[in-house]
């Protein structure tokens, strides 16, 4: 009897209880309600029930409340499985939720009874899901039985619980949790590893635990450390895996620090380069799943490049490098941001986060090697939101400079200790002459003692100066990137009219080891006292127009001669002049295309219809525009045709922006697998005040500035236009759009292909080919052995005749176009593509590609 009443006693206290924790959660929720619209993630500290009921109880009763919170929490989930719960029903499963994260972030004392209590009602499930761990606050759960136990050790079910539980997150396959089951195991493993008491095993070893092949690469270096150095090197695991944030903390910059001084800072530096160049040239992850549904079967793949828990460890460990501010760690973060931008198919930028930390280190490194890099990044990546960050890391240092983003970043040019675009290094008895050749491309030539030329590096250099041969390929690559970002800079330059000082023109520019490359092949505009000379520079002197010496030396200003300022008669002297001389320039200035506003432009006043109405590829209009500085934001299906957009781009210089309309073409299943469309419909252009936002009359926009944007999107339409596909007809194409296809392929040349055509008016003369082939309109028209080929100026586009029949060669893109002749300008892709095929239909009966033969031979 005595042991019935006990039971039916307890059954009327656990009843009792119930009531009372159940009264708790309804009279909180009414309470919250009050004062906020949304019950979803419930705040229990604003709940006054809370602060003068459940918080006062005893902690045996707190774990008991904890129980009945849970059990309830996961009872409710079960039903909603068979039927819904009612809005009343979420609310209490919410403020019950709010509960649980409340008393277990709370300090609450807890035996083992409890603790393993708690265990078990989180965990009944045999496999841990997204369900289970929303309703779990995990992290506050090891904190409660860390701060418990840290100082007496844990007992051996304790012990089990946490061994079955890191088998369980280990088992969970869900990314969302990526990063904090990483810390998750870090503080089991904490638990865990508090009943060790021997000096030496004071510091638990601790390592990257991500599923990529960086964990295996950077584990394999520590597990192969000498004994005494693995300690400080689990301690810096340890401590980066707390790097959170978008930059780091003077806590944890201080920190790391002592870290770091521990260690050694050279040893540092060699492991990390180490790990940061492997994350370089680490190569995404493919992993290729097959699905079904119903009779059909479906394949699909997924790309993984960094796994999330480690991003937060590698973020940690580049934040530590703002240390350091040599060359060598500053070439590798930029190299490494660089490359977590790269875009993944489905993903975006392969590591954002990584990224982000590699420029903030670049923008705290001291002097300005970091900023230069920054510089060409912003040239270099083509995310608005990196764009933004760098503009604003670049605007920061321009401040603490006290100059202007373009005078840091006229500063920050590295002259790789060129001179006149040229160095020597000596290796022993022979050199190494290191010379800027063309834009991306800068040559090592190698002389013997004597001063004779040879050929190939010298075995000896391989064998016995390994360290600074690398020095010497690093250096160039550099170079190369670097002449890359500043002819694209300089060409950005004609919009915003830049005006230099004659010291800091001489001293950035003139006399610049690596500028002084660009500065001698460019026209310059000389001013003082009102007035201005345009020259260029030829065997040490400035020659004007009619080649006359002028001196330069101490004028007031320096500017950038753009065509728009000269006369026709001026712009043909100079291109003259530099086709005589053979000059080649790294930048389109002297054949550059003008833009002068329209009767029609004139009489719409506020736009111009000129690029309207053109039918381009969205992706590579958006890469071009990126390129070219203008932000555009990829119009997506998922829009149902309501939005119109437009590409834009500011001129703070002048205080105005450009806009670029922009429509969708909807069409049956024109967009890609991520709902984005692959067509877009040009509009009007329009020019905008940013001092007051109202629309500007055309007639009051600044010549170079109408010229130059008018430029940029003639560029684009150039490029991305359907007409330049050459399989557009034959891919299926838009069939409606087969009229704009034909007329713009074999329609008008636009102002860029009348420049190209101007170009081959001077050079098919010179070719080998210049009996056979001529300029007749629009065509660089071609004789072959077996038919005639018309090819397009503008688009590159094929007709044979007699009956115009379309020939379809598509060109080798992975093959270099560059010729021995002679150009005027680097950069022009189209004169290439237009040359390469007049050679090939030349000797058309030398053609040997049956795709392209069984077109010539159809008549």
């Amino acid at each position: 009897m005595w042991f019935y009443r006990e039971i039916i006693k307890k059954k009327i206290l656990q009843t009792s209880s119930k009531r009372k924790f159940e009264d708790f959660i309804v009279r909180s929720l009414k309470e919250y309600k009050k004062n906020n619209r949304y019950i979803y993630d419930v705040k229990i500290n604003e709940v006054v029930v809370f602060h003068e009921e459940v918080k006062t109880m005893l902690d045996k009763e707190k774990v008991d409340f904890l129980l009945y919170n849970i059990q309830e929490v996961q009872r409710h989930h079960s039903l909603s499985n068979k039927s819904r719960m009612d809005e009343y029903q979420r609310n209490l499963n919410h403020t019950r939720e709010g509960y649980i994260k409340q008393l277990l972030r709370n300090k609450l004392i807890m035996d083992e009874e409890d603790i393993v209590r708690l265990y078990d009602a989180f965990s009944v499930k045999k496999e841990l899901d997204w369900t289970s761990l929303s309703i779990w606050p995990l992290s506050h759960m090891l904190n409660q039985i860390y701060s418990q136990y840290k100082e007496k050790g844990i007992s051996p079910t304790i012990t089990a619980k946490l061994n079955d539980l890191k088998s369980r997150l280990k088992k969970l396959n869900d990314n969302y949790y990526a990063k904090e089951k990483a810390k998750w195991f870090s503080k089991i493993d904490d638990i865990l590893y508090i009943e060790s008491e021997s000096p030496e095993a004071s510091i638990r070893p601790d390592f990257f635990v991500g599923d990529d092949e960086f964990t295996k690469f950077a584990n394999d270096m520590i597990n192969a450390l000498p004994e005494p150095q693995k300690p400080f090197w689990y301690r810096l695991v340890s401590f980066a895996k707390k790097a959170n944030g978008s930059k780091p903390s003077k806590k944890f910059l201080s920190e790391s620090k002592l870290l770091i001084k521990e260690v050694g800072n050279d040893k540092f530096k060699k492991i990390v380069e180490e790990w940061l160049l492997f994350i370089v040239n680490l190569k995404e992850k493919v992993d290729v799943h097959t699905s079904r549904y119903g009779d059909q079967e479906y394949r699909y793949s997924t790309y993984e490049f960094l796994s999330p828990s480690n991003t937060d460890a590698i973020k940690g460990f580049i934040w530590m490098c703002s240390h350091f501010h040599n060359k060598q760690s500053i070439q590798t973060t930029a190299q490494l941001a660089e490359r977590a931008f790269k875009k993944i198919p489905g993903k975006g930028p392969a590591a954002a986060a990584i990224g982000n930390a590699c420029l903030y280190v670049l923008y705290k490194s001291k002097g300005l090697d970091g900023i230069g890099q920054l510089s060409r990044l912003k040239l270099r990546i083509r995310q608005a939101s990196t764009q933004t960050l760098i503009t604003k890391y670049l605007q920061e240092a321009a401040r603490e400079q006290g100059v202007s983003i373009s005078e840091i970043e006229d500063l920050s040019v590295d002259d790789f200790g060129l001179t006149d675009a040229k160095k020597e290094m000596v290796f022993d008895d022979y050199k190494a002459l290191i010379e800027i050749e063309r834009i991306g491309k800068t040559t090592i030539k190698w002389h013997k003692p004597d001063g004779s030329p040879q050929k190939s590096i010298p075995k000896f250099v391989n064998e016995k100066h390994k360290a600074k041969l690398k020095k010497l390929k690093d250096s160039v690559k550099q170079i190369n990137q670097t002449t890359s970002a500043q002819r694209d800079r300089l060409d950005r330059m004609f919009k915003s009219n830049r005006v230099w000082k004659w010291d800091d023109f001489s001293k950035l520019y003139l006399n610049h080891g690596l500028m002084s490359f660009f500065v001698k092949k460019i026209l310059w505009n000389f001013h003082q006292n009102g007035e201005y000379h345009t020259a260029y520079f030829h065997k040490n002197h400035w020659k004007d127009i009619d080649g006359n010496s002028i001196n330069a030396e101490g004028v007031d200003t320096v500017t950038l001669w753009h065509p728009i300022q000269a006369t026709v008669k001026e712009i043909e002297a100079w291109r003259n002049i530099f086709a005589k001389l053979k000059i080649q320039q790294p930048i389109k200035q002297v054949f550059r295309e003008v833009y002068i506003l329209t009767d029609a432009e004139i009489n719409t006043k506020s736009y111009s219809n000129r690029m309207a109405a053109h039918i381009l590829k969205q992706h590579q209009f958006n890469s071009l525009a990126k390129v070219r500085g203008w932000s555009y934001s990829l119009l997506g299906a998922f829009d149902n045709g309501q939005y119109n957009d437009a590409a834009t781009i500011e001129i703070p210089e002048f205080e105005i922006k450009a806009e670029y309309w922009i429509n969708e073409v909807n069409a049956d299943d024109a967009f890609n697998d991520t709902g984005i469309w692959d067509y877009i419909a040009t509009d009007q252009v329009r020019f905008i005040s940013t001092a007051t936002n109202d629309t500007i009359d055309l007639i009051d926009v600044p010549d170079i500035v109408f010229s130059e944007v008018l430029r940029d999107i003639d560029l684009f339409v150039g490029v991305a236009s359907v007409g330049n596909d050459p399989t557009w007809q034959d891919s299926g194409g838009i069939p409606r759009y087969n009229d704009y296809w034909e007329n713009y392929s074999f329609g008008d040349l636009s102002e860029i292909a009348k420049t190209r055509k101007s170009i081959l008016e001077n050079l098919v003369p010179r070719l080998k080919i210049n009996k056979v082939a001529s300029i007749q309109d629009k065509f660089l028209v071609v004789k072959g052995k077996l038919r005639t080929y018309k090819i397009h100026i503008g688009s590159t586009n094929i007709l044979m005749e007699p009956n115009n029949q379309y020939l379809c060669i598509v060109p080798d893109r992975s093959k270099n176009s560059k010729t021995d002749l002679y150009l005027p300008f680097e950069g022009d892709s189209g004169l290439s593509v237009v040359l390469s095929k007049a050679f090939l239909l030349a000797e058309d009966d030398k053609i040997t590609d049956s795709t392209i033969t069984s077109q010539i031979n159809r008549k």
